[in-house]
């Protein structure tokens, strides 16, 4: 879990800290109250565990402190989208986690996307998106056989590359397009769709080449305009909405996009890489 998921839990904490000790009552007397674990008050305060929306109602009501009720939930729940196990995301579905996905970038301005092992999804093809999904279906397993669906709403995703005014910056490493998703001829095809996107005037398409120095960021991450910053994990989704954060992800983008390869240089990486798997499929 990453830092600030657990600063936010922290903070959620001290303020019930504040409501208990404002209440002139000592975390025995709180957990006796409430009919709780003497630890479990503790715990909450410490941001070692989060409460649930019903432990907040029954700290309120016990500290006399219903007015700031509707505040703490709402605390509570956008930690909670903070941090998603996949487990929990796909639960309803793939198609469902692409649909909101939909929103997210139909909302931002400027859209800035780095990869290091795998397209875009923005960028994919049909058929190489299906072959990720199968993966990561292998990967956490369970929740709705829906990949067909998810798998159309992604390339319906693709609509906000030609809508409004929203401009794009991505920056895929070229390890990302050597390795073999699905199969060479998966892999050619989706070659040659960068290579229509880069013609997009809206798309800023750069390739970090297999001979430039390692790039600063380790891990895939998405920027939608200057207020969040989405990074997946094997295990999770991270939401990062802390401007001294998002100024890091800030920081890391520019470098790596001055140490990538960008017009025609990107694209004769892509040709590059396009007739190499042609070879092989």
């Amino acid at each position: 879990m990453s830092a600030s998921v657990g600063q936010a839990r922290a903070a959620l904490g001290a303020r019930l800290r504040e409501l208990r000790r404002d209440a002139h009552l000592s975390g025995k007397g709180m957990a006796e109250a409430c009919d709780w674990h003497p630890s479990k008050v503790s715990r909450i305060e410490l941001g070692k565990q989060q409460p649930s929306e019903d432990d907040l109602l029954e700290w309120c009501r016990v500290t006399d402190s219903m007015l700031v009720y509707d505040d703490l939930v709402a605390t509570l729940r956008n930690l909670q989208s903070m941090y998603l196990e996949w487990r929990r995301v796909v639960a309803s579905g793939r198609a469902h986690r692409q649909r909101q996905s939909l929103e997210i970038e139909g909302r931002a301005e400027h859209v800035r996307w780095f990869e290091s092992w795998v397209v875009p999804g923005l960028l994919q093809t049909a058929e190489y998106a299906r072959a990720i999904l199968l993966e990561c279906r292998t990967l956490v397993p369970g929740g709705r056989d829906d990949i067909d669906e998810a798998v159309q709403v992604r390339m319906t995703r693709q609509r906000v590359l030609t809508s409004g005014r929203r401009r794009f910056a991505f920056i895929v490493a070229e390890a990302a397009l050597t390795q073999v998703v699905g199969s060479p001829a998966i892999m050619a095809e989706q070659a040659h769709r960068l290579i229509e996107h880069a013609r997009n005037p809206r798309i800023d398409l750069s390739i970090v080449p297999l001979d430039a120095p390692a790039p600063i960021g380790s891990h895939g991450f998405a920027m939608f305009d200057r207020e969040r910053v989405m990074v997946e994990t094997i295990s999770a989704e991270l939401t990062v909405t802390r401007p001294s954060e998002i100024a890091v992800y800030d920081h890391a983008f520019g470098a790596m996009h001055a140490i990538a390869a960008h017009g025609s240089a990107a694209a004769e990486i892509l040709a590059r890489v396009a007739v190499a798997h042609s070879q092989h499929a």
